[in-house]
């Protein structure tokens, strides 16, 4: 099992990096924002699912396939590339909040969970946690208390985005907000898709 030693700041690196802005908690907040945070619990736990599933993968060798077939990154690029500029574009284009009316979130569980495959920030996370927090007795026990432990951390974590766009439902009703929120949220992806397409390599 993990070591006190190497768990609290093992815990402090899961809080900090499913706390922080990315578009994970950009589409965390769209959610809260267009149906509130109970709905928005399916997207929550899809990401914390796909993230702790990515750390399993990459425990168990993942990171070497992609070491040996260099081309993989370029595509997960391109396909995380198309799919934010794709949420961006259906996140803009959204009207005013309705609150009687059957909104849906941006994406649900599934979609949340296979994101995290083309989620620069998530290849970032996971491969660091691997690499630095993972101790070489019992190696398989610690991936999978480290891969549980990332998603209970990043439940609370990114429901608190969510929270937040619960809370500015009740202004985002009047079309002019909601249409500066709308824009903002898909700037903020948009923007994500420079590290992807420029950055260094995640995995």
């Amino acid at each position: 099992m993990i070591e006190p030693a190497i768990l609290l700041p093992y815990l402090a690196f899961c809080i900090v990096m499913s706390g922080t802005p990315g578009p994970n908690n950009t589409m965390a907040l769209t959610s809260g924002v267009r149906v509130g945070l109970w709905r928005s619990m399916p997207l929550v736990a899809g990401i914390a699912l796909g993230v702790a599933l990515q750390l399993l993968a990459i425990g168990l060798g993942l990171g070497a396939i992609f070491d040996a077939v260099p081309a993989l990154h370029d595509v997960l690029r391109i396909c995380g590339s198309v799919y934010l500029l794709w949420l961006a574009i259906k996140i803009a284009r959204s009207g005013p909040v309705r609150p009687a009316a059957e909104d849906r979130p941006p994406v649900g569980f599934a979609g949340a969970a296979a994101f995290q495959w083309v989620n620069p920030k998530a290849w970032a996370i996971t491969t660091s946690a691997a690499a630095a927090y993972l101790p070489a007795a019992d190696y398989l026990a610690n991936v999978g208390v480290a891969a549980v432990i990332m998603a209970l951390v990043a439940i609370p974590c990114v429901s608190a985005w969510a929270a937040c766009g619960t809370v500015l439902r009740r202004f985002l009703v009047q079309p002019g907000y909601a249409r500066a929120f709308n824009i903002t949220a898909a700037l903020l992806l948009v923007a994500a898709i420079g590290p992807i397409l420029f950055g260094t390599r995640a995995a």
